[in-house]
């Protein structure tokens, strides 16, 4: 009966290569969180499969800025953490490439504007183009009246993708008589923001320089 996975059956090795396409996880450790749910806590299994159901039903890209943000109970438009809080600096806007990138810069403390998230990066070799990237919703988020803005802070990675996708975002916005600048030198070159210390990306925000 479970000749192709050996003693398991299929419905916990189903388990375990969902959880293997998780960053990270392999398919030991994969088949080692499953037998965990089976095993040694039984109870977990039903509270996690509720809450995965709920992460799929509640949880939608943020309506201003396209973060995580969880659906409001009255059916209002979901807003990330950071765009409703009211403390929040409206005139300055930090572009980042993806959610891990801004959640890097909130640990930091440096940042006290808002957030606008590309989802990608500019990467002809993968087939992403400046089409591919949301430059119309950037620019309606940096003339939004209710909510103008002086300042864009890119903060993509200082990578090949992240400096092309920088300089798109620098001429795409020259027209628009806002101040755009980007993180200072301390963020090592081909890095991902996710992963460097509070201190560096708080320095490279703190010493952001313009272009031109």
């Amino acid at each position: 009966m479970h000749a192709r996975g050996g003693p398991l059956p299929p419905a916990l090795l189903r388990v375990a290569e969902l959880l293997g396409k998780l960053p990270g996880v392999g398919d030991k450790t994969a088949q080692r969180y499953a037998l965990h749910l089976v095993t040694a806590d039984p109870g977990l299994a039903p509270e996690l499969s509720h809450a995965l159901a709920e992460l799929g039903t509640r949880v939608r890209p943020c309506a201003r800025c396209a973060s995580i943000a969880e659906v409001a109970d009255d059916g209002s438009p979901a807003l990330c953490f950071v765009c409703a809080d009211p403390r929040r600096d409206p005139a300055l806007l930090c572009v980042v490439a993806r959610v891990p990138d801004l959640l890097a810069i909130e640990r930091s403390g440096a940042m006290r504007g808002r957030y606008f998230v590309l989802g990608r990066l500019l990467s002809p070799l993968d087939g992403v183009g400046a089409a591919d990237l949301p430059m119309d919703a950037l620019r309606l988020r940096v003339t939004d009246p209710a909510s103008p803005v002086t300042e864009v802070l890119v903060a993509t990675p200082p990578s090949v993708d992240g400096e092309a996708t920088a300089l798109l975002i620098a001429r795409e916005l020259a027209a628009l008589g806002v101040r755009v600048t980007r993180l200072a030198s301390g963020v090592p070159h081909g890095g991902d923001l996710e992963y460097f210390d509070q201190v560096t990306i708080g320095r490279a925000i703190e010493g952001r320089k313009g272009y031109g």
